[in-house]
């Protein structure tokens, strides 16, 4: 991340702290200064003359800025007891957070961390093009967070499976989200996919049938139970032929009689 600007003054060293003052830091070792121009005094004192420019570019830390803020959050709160370390890698940087106080950030199911970690984000990318990943945690909590999710996704697709019934979960933020559907994308059977706005944003986990074979026993047991109820009905009818077709969730079945449709909740057996 880099910030530059263009000082001026009568010497060499006035336009390198005018540039300070420009990029609003004093003179340290992340500023590099290149001279532009080189001052020239005035002929005679009054004909010509030009004072001299630098160019001062600011190396900025992504790292550092995100760290700074956070440390600054902690201060606010008067967390005493909280410290902040960051490690950076090509992929941006991690923050881990330690101390006895620690909870007070983590907040109800990892809420204030989330939010803490966004505007870490926000702060250390304002005015990049190029995107500086930040993630906050402590005490490995999202890798504990991210299992626990897990569990509950396989445990309530099973539920979906077992009692052929729809389940949505409690709101929860796009990362979890995603959480939940690769979890659930491991179970055959159930689908999964994300329904209401903003922060009612949650994952709905429903039966589905994804194995061809599960679906043409299904309807071979459905086609049969059809013709059993019915068979004195279509044949004073004359129907001979019924068309099955399958909602998108695969859980209703919608028969056509001659034009005439009748939906019908199967649960095969």
């Amino acid at each position: 991340m880099l910030k530059e600007a263009i000082g001026v003054g009568e010497t060499v060293l006035l336009a390198q702290e005018d540039a300070c003052n420009i990029l609003g830091v004093n003179g340290n070792d992340n500023v590099e200064f290149e001279v532009v121009q080189m001052p020239a005094k005035k002929t005679l004192g009054i004909f010509g003359g030009k004072p001299a420019k630098v160019r001062a570019v600011l190396k900025i830390n992504p790292a550092r800025v995100a760290l700074n803020y956070v440390n600054n959050i902690i201060e606010k709160m008067g967390l005493e007891n909280v410290t902040a370390e960051a490690k950076e890698s090509e992929a941006g940087a991690h923050i881990d957070l330690s101390g006895e106080e620690v909870g007070y950030l983590i907040g109800r199911r990892g809420e204030t961390l989330d939010a803490l970690q966004y505007l870490a984000g926000l702060v250390c990318n304002r005015g990049e093009e190029k995107y500086y990943r930040i993630t906050i945690d402590t005490a490995n909590y999202r890798e504990k967070r991210e299992k626990t999710l897990e569990d509950l996704a396989v445990r309530l697709a099973n539920k979906a499976i077992r009692t052929k019934r729809t389940i949505s979960l409690e709101p929860m933020n796009a990362y979890e989200r995603r959480i939940i559907h690769a979890a659930i994308q491991k179970v055959n059977g159930v689908t999964s996919r994300s329904e209401g706005e903003n922060k009612e944003r949650h994952v709905v986990v429903s039966p589905s049938f994804k194995n061809k074979d599960s679906f043409a026993k299904t309807k071979k047991v459905f086609n049969t139970k059809v013709y059993k109820e019915d068979s004195i009905k279509l044949k004073n009818n004359g129907i001979d032929e019924i068309k099955i077709s399958v909602s998108e969730d695969n859980s209703r079945f919608k028969t056509e009689l001659y034009g005439k449709i009748a939906t019908n909740n199967f649960e095969s057996r």
